[in-house]
């Protein structure tokens, strides 16, 4: 796994060649247990590293289109499945998630609309990183993009639920599950996607 831009995040990744971009999985190391989010299938140097850097507690899903290697994970390690409530009905999670959840200290969730799964979640983490699913992504450095219009639901409860992020003033990073991620500035980069709408 990769070091990402605090000593409490790592990160994998798999290139997906139909897209031209990365796809992205997310560890957070906490005392209290490490959670994983949208976990990509682990390399056994991955898996190795993920176990040396404590037990799993948790994977969170933010929607039906990243379980990935998720049930796979959890029957694993024993750690809790989370997924998104409004998308209970295509997901086999223990726990369900929904608008200003906190299901950890620190940890804080929204639902958003408009997306191509009716339910995705968006989670932040202390105030400062944020992780996202397929809503929010980023197909060129440095910038933030919202998923493709043929893709998206509702496009205009899409940008109205992206666009309450913006009171996150904290934000410094945006983790995208498809994309670039973005390390600083992550409240700065997000206002400008929305000043494109």
């Amino acid at each position: 796994m990769k070091a990402l831009h605090q000593p409490a995040f790592w990160g994998w990744s798999v290139f997906n060649p139909e897209r031209n971009l990365d796809f992205h999985s997310v560890l957070w190391v906490r005392p209290e247990g490490n959670c994983a989010f949208d976990p990509l299938p682990l390399t056994e140097h991955d898996l190795a590293h993920l176990q040396s850097l404590g037990p799993l507690s948790h994977i969170f899903i933010s929607n039906s289109d990243h379980l990935r290697d998720g049930e796979f994970l959890a029957a694993q390690t024993g750690a809790r499945l989370w997924g998104p409530l409004a998308e209970k009905a295509t997901l086999n999670c223990q726990a369900w998630l929904d608008e200003g959840d906190e299901p950890l200290p620190g940890l804080q969730v929204f639902a958003l609309e408009g997306s191509k799964t009716p339910g995705e979640l968006a989670f932040l983490i202390e105030g400062q990183t944020l992780i996202t699913g397929d809503l929010i992504r980023s197909h060129r450095a440095g910038q933030l993009c919202l998923l493709p219009d043929a893709k998206l639901s509702d496009k205009a409860a899409a940008q109205a639920s992206v666009s309450r992020l913006a009171d996150c003033l904290q934000l410094q990073a945006v983790l995208t599950g498809d994309g670039w991620p973005v390390f600083r500035e992550g409240l700065l980069v997000l206002k400008q996607m929305i000043a494109e709408f």
